[in-house]
């Protein structure tokens, strides 16, 4: 990994010590001294747990002030479903869906809006239209030109690992290294800065089987050693049913558990469909890590 990316961010580890993401428009947010939520709102006819129900602008922009209102302090628009098996839609469509869901949350919030797509053109416009992040699942490795608009713009950038379309490494950590470090040369060859880009371990994507993704979770905080802030997105996600049965409607109180798990792990952000669940389980979890800090603050040496 280049030496341009190994930074010190201890606090991620114990997520307490603030650092800051630097996104487009000229904002930034604190990162490491509470739990930041990005929540999902999918303008898609087809996704895997709410698919339609906020597919038309209003409904979409409505959602999205709700969950401000609960606590998301960034909102992900995405128009394109990416569960297995998804039909792909043109950019035209992703954009005609997007955009304007963007441009009207742009006037009407301070939270940070985040485009969820793995095109350059479509997350131009995103980020012309008022996006400060562009969320990219294949992890800059489909279209090389988001680092450069990155770069470009000073967007913030989530870089997400993902297994599709390759053949793995049998070792999970393994290969998060092999392919993000990847993604980071791309990265830092279109000159992003560090402090634009938190990387996502992407849990459900081309992790086959429930224990892939749970020995994931397990080793969850070895990913520090890329020294950036990371984002959890097990929202909903197949292995969670798979442990506890239940469908993915019915998955939240799993994805809460599972936020709180990881927070203790050094996640920094996390990406949920139900945000006031998870908002009161990262409460607990980021009060137990200040009671941790003050103890040992305290504690003789």
């Amino acid at each position: 990994m280049a030496a341009f990316f190994v930074i010190n961010r201890t606090s991620l580890v114990t997520g307490l010590e603030g650092s800051f993401w630097r996104v487009g428009h000229g904002r930034e947010i604190e990162l490491g001294r509470r739990s930041l939520i990005m929540a999902i709102i999918n303008v898609t006819p087809d996704s895997f747990s709410d698919g339609g129900r906020f597919e038309t602008v209003d409904a979409a922009v409505e959602h999205a002030l709700q969950a401000v209102s609960d606590g998301a302090a960034i909102v992900d628009i995405g128009g394109e479903s990416t569960r297995p098996g998804a039909a792909s839609v043109s950019p035209s469509e992703e954009q005609a869906r997007v955009l304007p869901v963007i441009e009207a949350l742009r006037g009407r919030t301070e939270a940070l809006i985040s485009i969820d797509t793995y095109r350059a053109e479509t997350a131009r416009l995103a980020v012309g239209a008022g996006a400060h992040i562009v969320n990219d699942v294949f992890g800059l490795q489909k279209d090389a030109g988001i680092a450069d608009l990155a770069a470009a713009t000073g967007a913030g950038l989530c870089i997400m690992h993902t297994g599709r379309d390759r053949v793995k490494l049998a070792d999970v950590i393994a290969d998060q290294a092999h392919f993000l470090e990847r993604s980071l040369a791309i990265a830092a060859a279109a000159g992003v800065n560090s402090d634009r880009i938190v990387l996502d371990p992407g849990f459900g994507f081309a992790k086959e089987t429930a224990e892939e993704n749970l020995e994931l979770m397990a080793r969850f905080s070895e990913l520090s050693r890329f020294g950036l802030p990371l984002l959890a997105g097990t929202s909903r996600k197949r292995f969670l049913g798979a442990v506890t049965g239940r469908e993915a409607p019915e998955r939240d109180a799993a994805t809460a558990a599972s936020s709180a798990l990881l927070r203790l792990q050094g996640a920094a952000v996390f990406r949920v469909h139900n945000v006031a669940i998870n908002r009161d389980a990262l409460a607990i979890a980021d009060a137990m890590l200040n009671a941790r800090q003050e103890f040992e603050r305290k504690r003789p040496t």
